[in-house]
């Protein structure tokens, strides 16, 4: 028996069958029940654990139907729900795909009940309070009015509500003032209404991506061995491609689902970068994304099904094989990029794209290359000269330069001191009033009296404790940069190792503050 705390105490949250017999009942006092079962065992109620379990569990009925939900109106666990537009024929019918579905989960010790109908909340009503009924559309409006206001998924106190009204059956708020209704009980109430009886549409969300084409396999006998769940993605892979090829598709996502006998599904996805139903190709996504697992897998008892679904579809017509093809290397390329990133991950593989904007730090940004957006043309036109590496936030210099807008003479960076011996500039860049961002950060130094520790031996015994990090670089104490309302001045310099920098400064000589002096980048 699990309790919780509610109500000022503590309550049976969930008991068992023998609790049941025994005549305890949900929301009672812990107490009450310890008096009338003196030996009972008692657990206090995770229900962020027990949400998570429900979950996974809900995800092994996918193997029904491809669209299963958590049903969490009410609470997080306990309630699933099936689309089976389109899949009850695969059971025999929508009676015996009902009887199915239940009988299997009664055969695994869960106490279940279950009902069709054409609206999530009716379905959720007769499963709740008139099981094992299979509603036309006809007849949902009928069949619902002699159900209890509570099967419409409302408050405790909504209920109370109604029921001291005299509304006790949904058919009694039936030609009632809406208005009315919702004035003294609220919004809530006239959306379950409408909701179950089909007024208005309630989308439910599929914890498992929609496959909308797919290949499975079930086993007279479980697979433990991953080089056997890769030989069986590899003729998969060979079915999927040829119904992608019969209709002139191909996908960009494809998915394995790994059905393990203890009930719980394992999920392996990967990406490419251009659409394809190349079998040799999908099939070696999957062998370099499960060399990522690292002792991850698990199959548990077995695995009795596995399916590979294929998303993301778009028309690929047949390529042209022979004398007459014209190889251009980019379909290789794109083979490359997506082994490296099923092997990589995703983030490991990208790319610069442009971006209109002069502000230095904003004009490239990094996106991962199977997720490639077209380039902005007016982002390539006349790109000024930059260097070839950014710092990731400009760093304080102390800077001797002319006045008032003389190029570097000197420059103190990281305490190493750089004579100058050619400048270019300057060029002026402001802020961009339009935008909004983060604003640059900076390097800060360590506070006063605190030493610079070096990356201590941790397999020297001999030494002393200390602090084990690495510290932040001094930096002069130089005022704050703000880039969305400072006017900066950029000069290219170049000392006498012919090392060239590109610094910029912030304010004017005979100003009410000094000007502030910060390195940006380096050139070749």
């Amino acid at each position: 028996m699990l309790w919780e705390k509610l109500k000022g105490g503590m309550r049976i949250a969930a008991l068992d069958l023998a609790a049941s017999r025994a005549g305890l009942s949900v929301g009672q006092n812990i107490t009450d029940a310890r008096a009338l079962v003196p030996g009972l065992l008692v657990h206090e109620h995770d229900p962020d654990f027990t949400a998570h379990v429900f979950s996974e569990f809900a995800d092994w009925h996918s193997n029904a139907s491809p669209i299963v939900a958590v049903h969490d109106a009410m609470v997080p666990y306990g309630d699933l729900i099936l689309d089976i537009t389109g899949v009850a024929h695969l059971f025999g019918g929508e009676e015996r795909m009902l009887a199915t579905l239940t009988d299997r989960l009664r055969t695994l010790g869960y106490s279940t009940h279950g009902a069709i109908a054409d609206t999530v909340g009716a379905a959720w009503a007769f499963a709740h309070f008139d099981p094992g009924r299979i509603v036309p559309e006809a007849e949902l409006e009928a069949s619902l009015a002699h159900l209890p206001v509570n099967a419409l998924r409302l408050s405790e106190a909504q209920v109370g509500g109604l029921n001291q009204m005299g509304l006790k059956t949904i058919g009694q708020l039936a030609g009632r003032d809406r208005k009315a209704l919702q004035a003294r009980f609220g919004a809530t109430l006239i959306l379950r209404l409408d909701q179950a009886l089909g007024g208005i549409e309630e989308r439910v969300t599929p914890r498992i991506p929609i496959a909308e084409h797919h290949a499975e396999r079930r086993f007279a006998e479980p697979i433990g061995y991953l080089d056997d769940v890769l030989m069986t993605v590899r003729d998969l892979a060979i079915q999927l491609g040829v119904r992608l090829g019969t209709q002139a598709l191909g996908a960009q996502s494809f998915h394995l689902f790994l059905y393990r006998v203890d009930h719980k599904v394992m999920t392996l996805s990967v990406n490419a970068r251009r659409a394809t139903r190349d079998p040799g190709h999908i099939a070696q996504l999957f062998v370099h994304r499960s060399e990522r697992l690292e002792g991850e897998y698990d199959a548990g008892f077995g695995i009795d099904m596995i399916r590979l679904a294929a998303g993301s579809l778009s028309p690929t017509p047949d390529v042209q094989v022979g004398a007459f093809e014209i190889d251009d290397g980019a379909e290789d390329l794109a083979r490359l990029y997506d082994r490296m990133t099923s092997r990589l991950g995703p983030l490991a593989v990208v790319r610069s794209k442009p971006v209109d904007t002069h502000i230095p730090e904003r004009a490239v940004r990094l996106e991962p290359v199977i997720a490639r957006t077209p380039d902005d043309p007016n982002a390539l036109l006349n790109p000024p000269l930059r260097p070839l590496r950014l710092l990731p936030t400009p760093e304080p210099v102390e800077v001797i330069a002319e006045v008032p807008h003389g190029p570097p003479l000197r420059m103190v960076w990281r305490r190493v001191s750089y004579r100058v011996l050619k400048a270019s500039g300057p060029e002026r860049i402001e802020a961009e009033w339009w935008r909004t961002g983060r604003k640059l950060g900076f390097l800060t130094p360590p506070k006063v009296g605190e030493a610079e520790l070096q990356p201590q031996d941790h397999h020297d015994p001999t030494k002393k404790s200390v602090k084990r990090e690495l510290v932040t670089p001094h930096v002069s104490t130089l005022e704050s940069f703000d880039s969305e309302t400072t006017v900066r001045d950029y000069y290219v310099v170049e000392d006498e190792g012919g090392r060239r920098f590109w610094v910029f400064r912030v304010g004017l000589y005979g100003a009410a503050s000094p000007p502030s002096w910060y390195l940006h980048g380096f050139f070749a």
